[in-house]
């Protein structure tokens, strides 16, 4: 017995050393140790430490201010010239610029690139670097939405002819870059959200990286999901800050909102069936207007007191009314078979819209008796989800961390793979298009 006594002391002693040593003395984490001696199952924190990348390398040319804040600035002698835009003399975004605003996200993508270096907190997705060399990606400051809408509205105006000659003299200036040059302008962002900008020439800047509305105008050669960054519109009215009334649901009164045009071209065709199929239906209110400053802010009042905004397609899939309708915090239902919308990678839109097909929509009573059956928790709980991500769909100078243009310059930091993958297959193919040609 005495033998035994003495064996199990010993042992007893050689295992508490093991146990020093190893908690005391291994590099492994300490409460990774303490955990492995525990009864309990470990847990893992629910917070995670995340190191954000750090920002995108952008160059942007420096064009003359003819293709870009010249057109904001008509009375300005110098608005002609040939001096670039920099931080100072940046003009504000006019505020009597009308419909116009819809399609400015050149100018804010633009703007931010010339923001102070520490804005949005100090997290910027996108700093401008003056040397190519270091670039990532390269931006073209023309405003081809502005452009069409000053120089070419009206496509038989004499004007239109300047709109054609900016995008001629700009397709001089980037094939005589040494950048545009080296890739065939496969990293090269450029604005294109007008489904009208860029028209004469734009088959010319195919490879591009283009930042489009949607892909309604465009052909599958000169754009895609794939390579391109879908922008949300800027919205019109204005952001509804204090939205926070006791009961949401009993704050809006009306079901189903829509004031707009009703004759559009294309898929827009709807919008007329639309309205013949919703009228007088109790709870609905369908009404045909145009975009004046009354309209908007009756627009404005309608989409505050609805629980639910109509957004039918209209000469494009998609339109400036469903970003108004989510920073007005109305449900948006979305009537169109082709629409995509931005960030979707990061957004899920189920969480705070609701999507009908145009056939589905235009069968009679489907539409609103579904929305009637939504329950109260459920509309809630998207109401919730709307205040929290209305933030993404904000423009604004200087730029703000998860704002829209943060979320644009992620965007296109995900197509630069793509780019990279097809930079590098065009200078090594002796056939380029031989994919396409495949059987």
């Amino acid at each position: 017995m005495e033998l035994v006594a003495r064996t199990l002391v010993a042992a007893i002693v050689l295992f508490s050393g093991l146990v020093f040593l190893v908690v005391f003395f291994s590099p492994l984490d300490l409460g990774a140790q303490l955990a492995a001696f525990s009864l309990s199952p470990a847990r893992s924190s629910p917070l995670k430490v995340r190191h954000r990348p750090p920002p995108l390398k952008v160059y942007m040319y420096d064009l003359p201010r003819r293709f870009n804040v010249g057109m904001l600035e008509r009375r300005r002698p110098d608005a002609g010239g040939d001096v670039p835009v920099d931080r100072a003399s940046l003009p504000p975004w006019p505020q009597n610029s009308g419909l116009k605003k819809q399609h400015s996200v050149e100018y804010w993508m633009m703007a931010s690139l010339l923001a102070e270096e520490g804005g949005a907190g100090g997290e910027v997705e996108a700093v401008r670097v003056l040397k190519g060399e270091e670039a990532e990606v390269f931006f073209v400051p023309f405003f081809s939405s502005l452009s069409f809408n000053t120089h070419g509205h009206n496509m038989t105006d004499p004007d239109t002819m300047i709109d054609r000659q900016l995008q001629e003299d700009l397709l001089t200036f980037l094939r005589g870059s040494p950048y545009w040059q080296r890739s065939g302008g496969r990293d090269h962002v450029i604005p294109m959200h007008h489904p009208n900008a860029f028209r004469f020439l734009r088959q010319q800047v195919n490879v591009s990286i283009l930042v489009v509305a949607d892909f309604g105008r465009y052909p599958k050669s000169l754009s895609s999901l794939g390579k391109d960054v879908v922008a949300p519109y800027v919205h019109i009215i204005d952001s509804f800050v204090d939205d926070d009334p006791p009961d949401p649901f009993l704050s809006r009164p009306t079901l189903l909102f829509f004031r707009g045009r009703t004759v559009r071209k294309d898929e827009g065709i709807v919008r007329s069936k639309l309205a013949k199929i919703l009228k007088g239906i109790d709870g609905v209110h369908f009404e045909e207007s145009l975009a004046t400053g009354e309209g908007i802010r009756a627009s404005t009042h309608g989409m505050r007191t609805s629980k639910f905004c109509l957004h039918p397609a209209g000469d494009t899939p998609s339109s400036c009314r469903l970003f108004d309708a989510i920073i007005s915090h109305c449900v948006p239902v979305v009537v169109s078979d082709h629409i995509e919308l931005p960030f979707e990678d990061e957004l899920d839109y189920l969480e705070f819209s609701v999507f009908f097909s145009v056939q589905e929509a235009l069968r009679p009573g489907f539409m609103v008796d579904h929305l009637r059956q939504i329950p109260q928790v459920q509309w809630a709980r998207m109401w919730r989800r709307l205040k929290e991500i209305s933030c993404h769909f904000e423009y604004q100078y200087p730029p703000k961390k998860d704002d829209a243009v943060s979320m644009l310059w992620r965007q296109v930091k995900h197509k630069l793979p793509g780019a990279k993958l097809a930079i590098h297959r065009s200078q090594r193919l002796k056939l380029p298009d031989w994919w396409s040609r495949r059987r």
